[in-house]
């Protein structure tokens, strides 16, 4: 790390907690099955007919492997770089776009949050209807009161909150595939095969399997957990095989729920059910005590991926500000290895999310779209970092390149990053112009805690080429907002 133990205001990190890596994995895992699980049969079934999905499946779940391969690699060729996303992204394209990167990722996550806590709500909602779809005002000063209570809970140490969610993770999968084996026996196939071709209003199938690449992102989010935490793993090695053990987990997961969900109900049907649309489904097909066991696992499931998501993003808050791109409050932690302030800057940025949601017209879809496109970008410079250091092994000039048999893997490296860069770009397009634009509405302010880092060490606050960034990213959300206030776009 490149910060100065003579900093009076801050004072040596403590020794990070050291993870199995069966408990790296259950991070992926515990980070990735979330809400969108639940919310995957609706999502779909506005979009797409079985065909559709099949193919955004394939898609998604081979761009999102090689985005697995991607971390799993740098994690072994770069073991210099801890909190994977933001510094690979650093690395490879300067402090600038490192510090985006790790507000993106770290924004992100805090959006993500949100979404929890709606669904949460949504879900006692339906038999509360004083909670609405969980953005009432009501709603809302229930999720805050348990998100500071989560707060105090991590505050506790790293170690036994990874543990917590070690044993929710176990506890959260197992209705979900209770959920796919009932819906496989009560499967119609007539029903099945209607729902093939997709509905009417679903469009091409080119514009249907588009339609899906957010929501895909959104459940995939996670598969970076164990790169992000690698400073505590106990083994370097283990950082890529968590990553892929736990993608290839819940991969096979994700896409039954929502493939099986069509022989069910017709897809019209399933894309008016309210949130969490797997309720409905199960409730559709068993009754009542579906919908009930459905929504208990729910909350156990969001529960667990809100700790594991809150523990993630103080983590990249943290390790950005010891290599001096965040200002340097932000690197402060407790004996027991707990960021404190990054923990309080994240469920601040949760709370004040929170209270948006009260003036969004579909606060779950909209904090889920805005969470997605959030971490396009710190992917895509992962993917193009990946690509460089492939690069620059082939020829000879990589850092951290152990033993030279390792070149043997190049070519099929290249073709991993090379794949996962493309995949992420896609990803871009099928975000559209809006989410993007509210993204730089969020990137632009986050400046500011950058010029604080560079004034802190009395450094020049911006080079040439960071000028040109800053310029970008300032008329993006300048555009954002002319874009709201005309209602060109809309919350």
């Amino acid at each position: 790390m490149t910060h100065t133990e003579s900093d009076t205001d801050t004072q040596a990190p403590p020794q990070p907690a050291k993870l199995s890596l069966l408990t790296l994995a259950m991070m992926v895992v515990g980070s990735m099955v979330g809400a969108g699980v639940f919310s995957l049969p609706a999502r779909f079934a506005e979009e797409t007919g079985v065909a559709g999905a099949l193919i955004a499946w394939a898609i998604a779940g081979t761009g999102m492997l090689m985005l697995a391969f991607v971390f799993q690699m740098l994690a072994i060729r770069r073991p210099d770089l801890d909190s994977g996303v933001y510094a690979y992204a650093k690395a490879g394209f300067g402090e600038y776009l490192g510090f985006f990167s790790a507000f993106g990722y770290w924004a992100s996550a805090c959006v993500g949050n949100v979404t929890y806590w709606v669904l949460i709500m949504s879900t006692i909602g339906a038999v509360a209807p004083a909670l609405g779809e969980g953005d009432t005002v009501l709603a809302v000063v229930l999720s805050s009161l348990c998100l500071w209570s989560f707060f105090f809970l991590i505050k506790r140490g790293v170690k036994e909150a990874a543990a917590i969610n070690r044993i929710v993770t176990v506890a959260k999968v197992v209705p979900i595939v209770v959920f796919v084996i009932i819906a496989l026996f009560y499967l119609d196939p007539q029903v099945f095969a209607d729902n093939f071709r997709g509905a009417d209003y679903a469009g091409s199938l080119f514009e249907q399997v588009k339609g899906t690449m957010l929501a895909t992102v959104f459940v995939f989010l996670g598969v970076e957990g164990a790169s992000v935490y690698s400073r505590h793993a106990k083994r370097r090695e283990d950082v890529g095989r968590a990553t892929v053990l736990g993608f290839l987990s819940v991969f096979a997961i994700f896409a039954s729920v929502t493939i099986v969900s069509y022989g069910i109900m017709p897809m019209s049907e399933i894309a008016d059910l309210r949130q969490p649309s797997m309720a409905g489904v199960l409730e559709s097909a068993v009754g009542t005590w579906g919908k009930a066991f459905v929504s208990v696992g729910l909350i156990v499931s969001v529960l667990g991926a809100y700790l594991a998501w809150t523990l993630m993003a103080a983590e990249v808050l943290y390790v950005a500000a010891l290599d001096n791109d965040m200002p340097r409050f932000l690197r402060r932690a407790t004996d027991a290895d707990v960021p404190v302030p990054a923990l309080l800057m994240t469920t601040v940025l949760v709370q004040i999310v929170l209270v948006v949601t009260l003036f969004s017209a579909d606060a779950f879809n909209f904090a889920l779209d805005l969470t997605s496109a959030l971490t396009l970008i710190p992917f895509l410079l992962a993917a193009a970092f990946a690509v460089k250091v492939v690069g620059a092994r082939r020829s000879g000039d990589g850092r951290g390149e152990g033993s030279a048999g390792r070149r043997e893997g190049s070519a099929a490296n290249i073709v991993v990053a090379v794949l996962a860069t493309l995949y992420t770009l896609f990803l871009l397009y099928a975000a559209g112009p809006k989410y993007l634009l509210v993204s730089f509405i969020i990137y632009a302010p986050a400046t500011v805690l950058f010029v604080m880092a560079r004034r802190e060490q009395g450094r020049r606050l911006f080079s040439p080429g960071e000028l040109v960034i800053l310029a970008v990213s300032v008329a993006g959300a300048v555009m954002g907002v002319i874009a709201l206030a005309m209602g060109w776009i809309s919350l």
